[in-house]
Formats: C-alpha cells, structure tokens, sequence
C-alpha cells in the first residue's frame, strides 16, 4: 500500500523545478470526520481532506504561504504547524494565539517560510490530535538538500487506540494503570525471589509498592495499533526503491504517548537531520524516536529485495512494519518484537524521597538462614494463590518492611547523566536506567550526544539567566505538572527579546518527557559549544537532568508542553510570554 495525501501546488511544482523565486501560494485544508481502518478494529476519528492517511504539506524554503483550514466538525479546531518559527498569531494554539477555528469556519493561515526541513502538524483543540488530527511537513531548501537522495518518503507513526482520546483520559484519572497489560503478578515474584534471593524480591516490591507503581509502567497506554502513514503491518505501506539507490525516509513521531525504536533490518541508517535542522551525518543501526520528534535518514539498498521498516514501541508492547521494495505488493520479513523493559529504581529519581531509608526492618521476619540464591518455597503455603492474575503492585507490605534499608542506592532526582560506557545512547539516561536502548544486532544506537549541527544556527555566546523546570506529577492520581502546579494554577514564564536563556530540566517523574517550546530553537547542551545540535522537541529522561538554551528572539505568547497528549491534558502545559521585541 503506497499512499500520500500530497498538497503541492502546481506553482511551487514549477517553482522548483524550474529555480524560480518563491511566491505565495495558497494550500487548502478540510478537517472532517473520518472513518479510520487500521484491520484491527474501525472507529470514527478525525482526518485532514477526508482521510486516514496523514496529509504532507511540501513548501519551498523563502515562500509565503496562505492555507485555509474549513472546519467541518461539530466542535471548534485549530492546526499547530510544529516546529515552524512564524509569528505567535499564526501558531494556533487555543487561548494563547488566537481563538480557534470554530464549526462551519474557514480561518486563514498568513506566514514566511523560513526554514528548510520535516517538520509536522495537528491540532492543539482537545484530544483530536490522538484521534487522528495530524499530518506532515516538508520543506525543500533553496540550495538544494546538503546531502541529495534519489527517493524521498514521509514516514509518520502514530499510535491508534481504539478508544477516542478524550475516553483514554478519562479511565487514567481513574486509573492511571487502567491500560498496563503487563501488571506483575505472584509468580513474578517467585521468579524474582528464585533469581536474585526472597529478601532482595520483596525488598524490590516494598519500594514498588510504596510508590504505588510498577517496574512496568514504561506507557501510561497500551493496546493500541501502531501505524505508518495511516497503514497498519497488515496494509503494508511500502515505498519504491530500485536496488543501489539513496532513499531518505522522513520520520515524523505523531503519536499519543508512544517512544518507537525504529530501524531497517539488513540496512545502516545514516542520520542527517534531526527537527528539521541539518546534522553531520551519523550512521546507526537504530534509534528511538521520542513523541513529536522528526529524523531524516538515508539508507541504501542494494539488493533487489524487499526491506523492512520496524517501528517497535519502547515499551515493547506493539510494533509496525512497513516495506521498501522494488516494486509493490512485496512484503518485507516480520521480526518477533524484543523482551519487555523493565523501570528499575535509577528511573525514580525524585520520587523516593518521601520514603524512610534507615535501618532494613522485616517486621520480625527472620531471613539469615536462608538461601535466597536457590529460593526454596517449600515451606510457603500458597496453593489457594491464583498467581495467574494476582496483582501484586497493591499489596501493603507498609507494616512488614517499614524500615527498609536503602542507603546505598543512589535515589537523587536530576543527576546530571554521563554516558554509559559499552551503551551506544545511553547519555541521556540515568545510570543503570531500564530504559537505556540497544540496538536489535548489537549495533549502533543513536543518542542525542552523537548529534552535532551541521553548521551554527546561532553564535555561542554564554546564558545571561538560568531558569529551572521541574517536571513533577501524582502518577497514582495521573496529575501531571511542573514545579508541582498544574498549567490552570501557574503563572505565565516571563522572558525578555534578545536574551539567552539556559533552562535546567529536572525529571523528577518516572516517566520520558518530550518537552516542546513553541516558537523558538531549544539547543541540547552536548558540550559542541556552536555545533550543539538545535531541536523542537526534546527527551528528559526519568531521573534525569537535561540542560538546554534558547535565543529568545520570538515576541508574543507561546505554548510550552509535554508533547504525551494526556501529560499536557493532565497539566504540564505553561505558557510563555516574550517581552519586548526588535527596535
């Protein structure tokens, strides 16, 4: 299934193929009612021009572009061009730069393209990106791209879950493990006892279980059905290629709350670009793509075979494939998904520091003279135990284990992180972090310390401030924050035009967070001083500390957000305001 949902007009067509300068040209958009097909299951969603397959808006760097947005809901819209620098009103955000787009309305978007890249779109209204409000962006620049391609394809995922967003919301504040099909259970914990000895199980349980948390809380939701560009595995999107051929594949990360770990069995990725913005190129076997985040990478195949593109969700709880081919209706191999990850106690940073850390008091439960290493459970009577479906994350081991001992473990939220030696991409995480990603043949791993600009977006010059961001929540009630307030409580960050600020980010959550910034660059302090790679969108870990600066060179008011739909609902949103502007 090769299908796109191209708005190219025949000018810009021309335009290009021709060198002829930029002009505005005009893109019309239907935001409609759709049914969405993914061969799992049906259900009503939302699509640009009455499809499921996402739309991919091409522009020319330096064109001025119009686009008319008809909203034929029965509800208000908006569309958010992400990662785009334009001035605040054409944004389109609800509340912050304009009023919305309400029903029956066609609104007129007006801006300057000023950058070359992938980028992306979708609405910012409510839950209608997660029920399939999204589409592509991509931008030719004016010398031509830095490194050429002889083909050239979108590659966006996304997570459909067959219940509507504003439903998944709903079943998380009741129950924010209400989609984890992977709970631990009694026979877990007789495995666990068995390998690593009773008192170190429970010891582990104890520290779950006063968090009120699993190890295998890696998604806030599961059960979706991954796709690429609106096509699930089954309809098998696949893009043409003949064999010796450069082929840029466009990855674009639409998804709810999904992290996918994508690679191209059989092939090197070469990375060069990340958010739009030109890297030297870096060639990988694998890398994990965070919600709203875009790559651009080059493979090369040279046998005249079918490929396969897997995007296979962090939480190793679902998993997509699409084909490269030499001609359609070839199917590239299927591969088994990996062994699920597990959260270990570097991923909880700060939210151990409620906790009693002294002295390791078992309520009276002698253990010297066991062998925990063999684990004997013959003395322990548990026939009448269903082990099949017992969950044991509630089980209050409060009175047994109050004084447990945990003074050897590191539990500081925001270490600043280092990176693993032997683990391709493991910078960015905490040490000894269950998160930390591997390549599937031991290969390669992208990280964000690989990424170097390939030429200065902006002279290095030192902070003139520092602001820290806390990024805080309630799992158990699925509150979501930061500095511990939720957006509705929270002041606007103030930031003055011409300043450069360096923002602290501390993950004291047990979750990723992909903080965007609308509006303005956020460059990752890597220590490449000007060749520190500039992005849209970036990851903060759990338990970790990321340091990032921006120019702010952007008047007006902008949006700033955890870009998992339903940590932004559930209140780590702020807004900013730029103070001042050019003389």
């Amino acid at each position: 299934m090769k299908h796109t949902n191209i708005l190219r007009p025949l000018a810009v067509v021309l335009g290009l193929a021709l060198g002829l300068p930029a002009q505005a040209d005009t893109y019309d958009i239907t935001v409609d009612k759709v049914r969405i097909d993914t061969g799992t299951f049906k259900k009503t969603g939302i699509g640009y021009n009455g499809s499921q397959t996402p739309t991919i808006l091409h522009f020319q760097e330096g064109e001025d572009v119009v686009i008319r947005v008809k909203n034929n809901l029965r509800e208000s819209t908006s569309i958010h061009w992400h990662g785009l620098i334009l001035p605040f009103q054409q944004d389109g955000v609800p509340g912050i730069s304009f009023n919305g787009i309400k029903l029956g309305e066609t609104f007129t978007y007006r801006f300057p393209i000023e950058q070359a890249g992938t980028y992306w779109f979708h609405s910012h209204s409510g839950f209608q990106e997660p029920d399939g409000a999204y589409g592509a962006i991509v931008i030719s620049p004016k010398g031509g791209e830095a490194v050429p391609t002889d083909r050239d394809y979108v590659v966006q995922l996304t997570d459909k879950h067959p219940h509507s967003g504003s439903r998944i919301f709903r079943n998380l504040k009741a129950s924010a493990d209400y989609y984890n099909r992977a709970q631990r259970t009694a026979q877990d914990l007789i495995e666990d006892a068995g390998a690593e000895g009773l008192k170190a199980a429970l010891q582990d349980r104890k520290m779950w279980g006063a968090m009120r948390m699993m190890p295998t809380d890696i998604e806030d939701v599961q059960g979706f059905t991954p796709l690429i560009n609106g096509a699930s595995t089954q309809k098998n999107w696949t893009g043409i290629f003949k064999p010796g051929e450069k082929v840029r594949l466009r990855l674009i990360n639409s998804s709810a709350t999904t992290y996918f770990d994508v690679r191209v069995p059989g092939l090197k990725m070469t990375v060069v670009q990340a958010d739009g913005n030109d890297v030297k190129p870096v060639v990988v076997d694998e890398l994990r793509i965070a919600v709203a985040e875009t790559y651009d990478v080059i493979v090369q195949p040279s046998a005249a075979k079918a490929y396969s593109i897997i995007g296979e969700s962090a939480g190793r709880t679902a998993m997509v494939r699409g084909t490269l081919a030499p001609s359609e209706g070839m199917v590239g191999p299927y591969y088994k998904m990996r062994p699920q990850p597990l959260l270990t106690m570097a991923d909880m940073g700060g939210m151990m520091s409620g906790m009693d850390h002294s002295g390791m008091d078992m309520g009276g439960m002698d253990m010297s003279g066991m062998d925990h290493s063999g684990m004997d459970m013959s003395g322990f009577d548990m026939s009448g135990m269903d082990h099949s479906g017992h969950d044991m994350s509630s089980m209050d081991m409060s009175g047994m284990m109050s004084g447990m001992d945990m003074g050897g473990m590191d539990m500081s939220a925001g270490t600043p992180v280092v990176p693993a030696e032997g683990a391709p991409g493991a910078a960015f995480y905490a040490p000894g972090s269950g998160l930390i990603p591997t390549a599937a043949n031991g290969g390669k791993f992208l990280g964000y310390e690989d990424l170097t600009a390939r030429k200065p977006l902006y002279p290095d010059r030192p902070a003139t401030r520092e602001i820290e961001i806390r990024l805080t929540g309630n799992m158990e009630r699925y509150i979501w924050s930061i500095d511990g307030v939720k957006y509705e409580d929270a002041d606007p960050i103030r930031l003055k035009y011409g300043e450069r600020v360096r923002f602290k980010f501390v993950n004291e959550t047990m979750m990723a967070h992909p903080m965007h910034l609308h509006g303005m660059w956020t460059i990752i302090d890597t220590g490449k001083g000007a060749y520190d790679p500039v992005k849209h969108t970036v990851s903060v870990a759990p338990g970790t500390t990321l340091y990032t600066e921006t120019e702010v060179d952007a008047p007006g008011q902008w949006a700033f957000h955890c870009h998992l739909s339903y940590h932004m609902a559930g209140g780590m949103f702020r807004k900013v305001i730029v103070e001042g502007g050019p003389s």
